[in-house]
């Protein structure tokens, strides 16, 4: 197994980062991460004002994959999640969609202990490890790490976790793929702008897939195939999300657009990842059994 350490971290996701290492398909891969706030909060009394925001959302990598061309997919399965036995949830001024709501910025420091986080003496809360950021190279501009598009990034979906498999397009030689920002917890919407913000340790099993381009990221696992979007405009995030949805089940399942719009009707969940980043980001869940 191969390993990158969290000191090699980017804050954009570019076609420009120099990869940290080379892997072939088939390989796994131990991704070190820090916190999305770089570790700079450490109590509840940590100066929010003096947080340096250039290093805020870490990713680590990039990783070169061998062989992934533009015109790919890349697989990522991921294999386990590990996170550090203590979290930081922020809320406050500005922050998230009741921002406007609060005055002055609370920070919690959440003990992690077996399977649950401390909230409070009566408030012990089960975890929910998954990934927020993780994303290959855009095809040009150099994206920030905090924000989700086509290449995946701080897309914030709590079904990236363990057991999961992410297909990402590749859009540069290598892929280049890189991942931060882990929770120990977070529902969906992410509505204060943090989950429980965790460092840790990701295991994932890199493949190929030739020829099978995609135009935004999916997810599979053992019950649902699902299709990401993102955009600034929640609607036009849905509508993508849909559509490629459709597309997937008309060309890789043999369905009439007609029948699968009425099954996405019937049976698929949309729902919200998270409506925090610069774009909002929507998933469809499509139940495997009925394929």
């Amino acid at each position: 197994m191969q390993t990158v350490s969290k000191d090699t971290v980017v804050y954009t996701m570019s076609a420009k980062n120099k990869p940290v290492l080379h892997a072939d398909p088939g390989t796994q891969i131990t991704f070190e991460t820090w916190d999305a706030l770089h570790g700079q909060l450490k109590s509840p009394d940590s100066g929010f004002d003096s947080l340096d925001w250039d290093r805020v959302n870490p990713a680590t990598g990039p990783v070169y994959i061998v062989g992934a061309e533009p015109g790919d997919v890349l697989s990522v399965k991921i294999e386990s999640i590990k996170v550090a036995d203590s979290g930081v949830v922020v809320a406050g001024k500005g922050m998230g969609v009741m921002g406007n709501n609060l005055e002055g910025v609370a920070t919690k420091i959440m003990h992690i202990k077996g399977d649950t986080a401390k909230f409070s003496e009566k408030i012990h809360i089960p975890l929910n490890k998954m990934i927020g950021v993780i994303g290959v190279a855009p095809k040009e501009d150099e994206i920030p790490c905090g924000a989700p598009d086509h290449h995946g990034g701080n897309m914030d979906c709590k079904e990236i976790k363990e057991g999961a498999t992410l297909l990402l397009p590749v859009n540069v030689p290598g892929a280049l793929l890189a991942m931060g920002d882990l929770h120990a917890i977070m529902a969906d919407g992410e509505i204060g702008i943090t989950g429980l913000e965790v460092a840790g340790e990701v295991v994932v099993t890199v493949d190929v897939i030739k020829g099978k381009a995609l135009p935004t990221p999916m997810i599979t696992n053992d019950e649902y195939i699902m299709t990401l979007a993102s955009d600034e405009d929640l609607d036009v995030a849905v509508d993508m999300a849909v559509a490629n949805m459709v597309d997937y089940l008309t060309h890789n399942e043999g369905f009439t657009k007609h029948d699968a719009v009425m099954l996405i009707s019937l049976i698929a969940d949309v729902r919200i990842c998270q409506v925090v980043d610069p774009k909002k980001t929507i998933r469809v869940e499509f139940p495997r059994k009925f394929l």
